[in-house]
């Protein structure tokens, strides 16, 4: 009987202090979040080589960043950075037209979490992401 009362007690917990996941329509689309989409989709192909060589990864604030700049070109570290800062500029715009769309701009943090949680579902296997204890391998 504990059991179940703790485990009730820890559902409504989580929606009390999480209410965004259950609130929040994440699929939400305004030109200004299809803008932004469309640019992210643009620059996956790119992103996409550096994420496999575990050059970037996906920060648990979900944004990325450069992980191993050795395992760039030192050629191409500049255009990588330009990629990584773009990509996040994005992401950070994503997450707050969302929040807006929702007209909830307080909840653009929690929206940002769920996100940088979906990344990390949604990575290929060996992509790196930044976990409790630092940096793990999918």
């Amino acid at each position: 009987m504990n059991k179940l009362i703790l485990s009730v007690f820890f559902a409504l917990m989580t929606l009390i202090i999480h209410p965004v996941a259950t609130a929040a329509d994440l699929e939400v689309n305004t030109p200004a979040i299809a803008a932004i989409k469309g640019s992210m989709q643009g620059r996956h192909a790119q992103l996409a080589p550096h994420y496999a060589s575990g050059a970037v990864g996906l920060t648990r604030d979900g944004l990325v960043a450069v992980r191993d700049a050795n395992a760039v070109p030192l050629a191409q570290r500049q255009g990588v950075n330009a990629l990584v800062a773009a990509e996040n500029k994005d992401r950070n715009a994503l997450y707050k037209e969302i929040a807006i769309a929702n007209q909830h701009p307080e909840w653009e943090s929690d929206i940002r979490n769920t996100f940088a949680q979906k990344w990390v579902e949604k990575a290929q296997r060996g992509w790196w992401y930044q976990g409790a204890g630092g940096w793990a391998q999918k």
